[in-house]
């Protein structure tokens, strides 16, 4: 038992890649919406918790900590304050070449974390009606994200966002949220219906 424990968990940890948050995807996040043009602190964190926060998470302290650190390593410039006190960032040619050194480099992390899956190892903890109950919701849950990023893929094919690189780029990135919601919502409806087998079969 403890062998097939390690092995599994072996392959959760190398072909699911659940691990904690790696801040410099953070600061390439934010050079690249910097890279559209200056904005506030304010402004680049709501953009970023519109555009990015469903795929790679963010507080508000990060995100500021982030800017304080790519302002003192020179990649972006903390202009003026304005009337209500909100320093101006905007990204430096360093900056720039920095993102797009980034977006270019050969190797990519394609580390990704997901709670629902390390819950999912230890369902064995909890009685088979809480296991359903809790499939049941997560299989709500992305399915509602799928249709969610399916209507605005179809806005945008619409031509309601325009035609510029960044919504290009923004429907490339839709189509993948929709393309993995979707399968993990599949996943939840085949597992209810495993456990739900399992359950009647005791």
């Amino acid at each position: 038992m403890l062998l097939y424990t390690c092995v599994l968990l072996h392959v959760i940890m190398n072909r699911v890649n659940i691990v904690l948050e790696n801040e410099m995807s953070l600061r390439y996040s934010l050079l690249g919406l910097l890279a559209e043009g200056p904005a506030s602190g304010y402004d680049i964190t709501k953009r970023f918790q519109e555009t990015l926060a469903a795929v790679w998470p963010a507080s508000h302290p990060q995100i500021y900590r982030e800017l304080a650190k790519l302002a003192d390593d020179g990649l972006v410039e903390a202009e003026a304050a304005g009337a209500r006190g909100r320093k101006a960032y905007k990204i430096t040619d360093t900056g720039l070449a920095t993102v797009r050194e980034w977006l270019t480099r050969g190797s990519v992390d394609h580390i990704v974390r997901s709670e629902s899956l390390i819950r999912s190892f230890f369902f064995w903890l909890i009685e088979p009606q809480e296991v359903l109950r809790h499939l049941e919701a997560e299989q709500r849950y992305f399915a509602a994200q799928a249709k969610l990023y399916e209507d605005y893929a179809a806005a945008k094919d619409r031509g309601e966002f325009g035609v510029s690189k960044q919504t290009e780029s923004a429907r490339i990135t839709a189509e993948a949220a929709v393309r993995v919601n979707r399968a993990l919502a599949e996943w939840a409806e085949w597992a209810i219906q495993r456990s739900a087998q399992k359950s009647q079969s005791k």
